[in-house]
């Protein structure tokens, strides 16, 4: 059986007694580098200053270049490589079972040189986006006090950011179905986000300052059934964004794409930076999408806290602004109760897990604890 269909390849390969005598040099070469990358992570996750250098100089350096060698293309290239994985298996699996099974020896080469190339995808991990994960505490960084949230401070948090939402709101176009309208397309909004995010990296050093864009998902409305809005692809530097959801959600997660973009790694800190950055942009339809989307993170926390502040820090809000979250809840509807979001949501639980986040999903809603620190922070 394992010399089946070894003559469709003659043609084509070299010998069978020379073909197989040993591994490939790349093996050794790549499989080095993973092991080298290894060490590196390791050491990562013990120092967190060797994490921050690391994260800001050697993976700034990554990220850009896979950033600027993606960006020219104006689709997810990462979107389409998970469409052809299927076909490219299937043809990986063919081709060895033709040309790659004369002895056992042989398989276990074939099977080496290919985990060998795979690992590059763990070396661009490490050396591109994983010590961001082990970087000092964005808090820390950005030198904020480090407390126990209160239910009061809650309260206040979510009262100032319904004001801020009613604000940003006089200057946002509402449609007829309750949804507000973003002003300009995916390109545009681009543009804008890249523009507010100087004065944050002026600010903040360890912000990467980039010129990079945001790639609109094909498949938006197939990748709703999984609850996911947008995702960074680290081996392609893409910050890939969910254009089937609502419009006041893109411009919050676009900006929470590109801050994982720039090594901001921790959810929670990604969608910290994002409420930053969209809060910072000159354009009214970004900061509405900045503050109401915090908002609906600091006004979950206390409704677990104190439903009836809830019940009046909701009815602060503008008579607009209620329609676009009751329209948003009869939008999410559809895609609420999802096998592909069960999925997908202990795919990621594991990922973040895996990475030093022990808090898994629910590290997203650790951004509370930032915005109430922030607000403390703000001068009365």
């Amino acid at each position: 059986m394992l010399k089946k269909n070894v003559k469709a390849c003659e043609e084509s390969s070299p010998p069978a007694h020379s073909r197989y005598e040993k591994l490939p040099l790349y093996f050794y070469i790549l499989l080095g580098i993973a092991a080298f990358s290894l060490i590196v992570y390791l050491i990562a996750v013990i120092s967190p200053a060797f994490a921050n250098w690391l994260n800001g100089g050697i993976g700034a350096v990554v990220r850009a270049v896979l950033a600027h060698l993606t960006s020219w293309i104006p689709f997810s290239l990462a979107e389409i490589l998970l469409y052809l994985l299927p076909v490219g298996l299937t043809a990986l699996v063919i081709y060895a079972y033709r040309c790659r099974c004369e002895t056992w020896r042989s398989v276990f080469v074939f099977l080496g040189s290919v985990i060998s190339v795979f690992s590059l995808f763990f070396s661009v991990f490490v050396f591109g986006f994983g010590a961001g994960y082990h970087t000092d505490p964005l808090d820390r960084r950005l030198g904020l006090a480090e407390e126990v949230v209160t239910e009061e401070e809650l309260y206040r948090t979510a009262v100032w950011l319904a004001e801020e939402v009613n604000l940003a709101a006089a200057d946002v176009t509402f449609a007829e179905n309750g949804f507000s309208v973003m002003p300009y397309d995916q390109k545009e909004l681009s543009r804008r986000l890249v523009e507010a995010y100087d004065p944050v990296c002026d600010r903040y050093a360890f912000v990467q300052r980039l010129n990079s864009r945001v790639k609109p998902v094909i498949a938006s409305h197939l990748m709703s059934y999984t609850h996911i809005t947008g995702v960074y692809t680290y081996f392609t530097g893409e910050a890939n964004l969910n254009m089937a959801f609502p419009d006041y959600t893109l411009p919050y997660t676009a900006a929470h794409e590109l801050a994982h973009q720039r090594g901001i790694a921790r959810e929670n800190e990604a969608n910290f930076v994002a409420f930053l950055v969209t809060v910072a942009s000159d354009d009214p339809y970004i900061r509405y999408s900045g503050y109401l989307n915090l908002f609906e993170y600091v006004s979950s926390a206390l409704y677990y806290e104190n439903a009836e502040q809830y019940k009046e820090v909701l009815g602060l809000l503008d008579a607009h602004v209620i329609g676009e979250l009751r329209a948003f809840s009869a939008f999410f509807d559809t895609y609420r109760d999802s096998l592909a979001a069960d999925i997908s949501g202990v795919v990621n639980d594991t990922h973040l897990k895996l990475n030093g986040s022990a808090e898994g999903v629910d590290s997203y809603g650790l951004v509370v604890d930032l915005a109430v620190a922030y607000h403390k922070a703000l001068p009365r």
